[in-house]
């Protein structure tokens, strides 16, 4: 077993988790560790698997400590089931090395709702914050946008969107370093009187808020990923289905140039060639594996869920996001924020339809 080093971080890591897992999880640990030396890691999974892995990669061997166990999530275990039969996988492990003060993050590219339903249950909620959410970032024309929710609440009041709201901020603060972000919520149109009681509810609670918060209002898809807001906040179920067309278009728009340069002749090979390093900036610049790695946000620990079809690379970025969590004090900052919202506001009966 190996000792931590001075000032160390260590993470983590569900190595069992994930479409490509573990060999995804052991290649992004010792791309991260080049980056960052300073990493430790607990690796939770099938030792006998694990080992002929690490072997490759003496360096993140000797800073790694596998703890065995056999058990994992599968990819389409329901969140209640994983929760009451999964003790012993590799994602309730890692979850409970966060708890017990073994870890200072945990990282899992598995299950979802089974990493949510168990990170919630294991690590409670931060003070002040009723519902975890799922918060990325996306590309934008400026900047990186924050988004939230990804996918962790399918349905939501107007008091979690307005958490979510709170928590958004100090996510684009911490981590992005915007000084005074720009907050919007997701609706179907600008105006005021547009969406439902629950989105409107959630306006009014946040332009009657007394925290500092830059509330901009309403704001459509399309805005998004104009830049118009820093921070952009809706429930999971629009989140997610936001995130996976943003994903998908992104996927095709690659797919229909790489074809309409093989198919173009000579001339577009030869213009391909002429404008390969802008190519190259553009590509890096809308990678969704740079942007790989959401926060549970609200959890009184940091957990980092990472795609779960990503490659190396991507599970690289997540590691590195949970690393910045933490050395950001991102949580600590969190608990000042919904401190000074406490009891939190009720929407005004005025927000109804008219």
């Amino acid at each position: 077993m190996t000792h931590p080093l001075p000032n160390s971080l260590t993470i983590a890591l569900d190595a069992m988790g994930g479409d490509a897992a573990p060999a995804i999880v052991i290649d992004g640990a010792a791309q991260v560790l080049g980056q960052q030396p300073d990493l430790r890691f607990l690796l939770f999974g099938d030792a006998p698997r694990l080992e002929p892995l690490l072997a490759g990669h003496p360096d993140l061997r000797e800073r790694s400590t596998v703890h065995h166990t056999p058990d994992s999530v599968a990819g389409d275990a329901k969140p209640s089931v994983a929760l009451r039969q999964g003790r012993n996988t590799s994602m309730r492990l890692a979850i409970n090395a966060v708890k017990d003060g073994a870890a200072a993050a945990a990282v899992s590219a598995g299950n979802t709702g089974a990493l949510m339903a168990m990170a919630k249950v294991v690590l409670k909620t931060l003070p002040g914050v009723d519902r975890p959410a799922m918060a990325s970032v996306m590309p934008a024309q400026q900047r990186p946008v924050v988004i939230l929710d990804l996918g962790a609440n399918m349905e939501c009041g107007a008091e979690h969107l307005f958490q979510f709201a709170v928590m958004g901020e100090v996510y684009a603060r911490v981590m992005l370093g915007v000084a005074k972000p720009r907050v919007g919520l997701l609706n179907v149109g600008t105006e005021d009187l547009k969406g439902d009681d629950v989105v409107r509810g959630a306006a009014a609670m946040l332009r009657d808020s007394l925290l500092p918060i830059d509330f901009h209002g309403f704001v459509e898809g399309t805005d998004v990923t104009a830049g118009v807001d820093d921070v952009v906040v809706t429930d999971g179920f629009t989140g997610n289905v936001a995130l996976k067309i943003a994903e998908g278009t992104a996927a095709m728009f690659t797919a229909a140039l790489r074809e309409a340069i093989r198919g173009g002749g000579w001339r577009s090979k030869l213009g391909y060639l002429m404008a390969k390093p802008a190519f190259a900036i553009l590509r890096s610049k809308f990678d969704p594996r740079r942007y790989n790695g959401a926060m549970f946000l609200g959890l009184n620990g940091v957990v980092v869920k990472s795609h779960g079809g990503t490659d190396a690379l991507g599970f690289a970025a997540a590691i590195a996001v949970a690393a910045d969590l933490v050395r950001k004090g991102t949580n600590e900052r969190i608990i000042e924020e919904m401190g000074a919202i406490r009891p939190v506001p009720q929407a005004p009966a005025h927000a109804t339809a008219s």
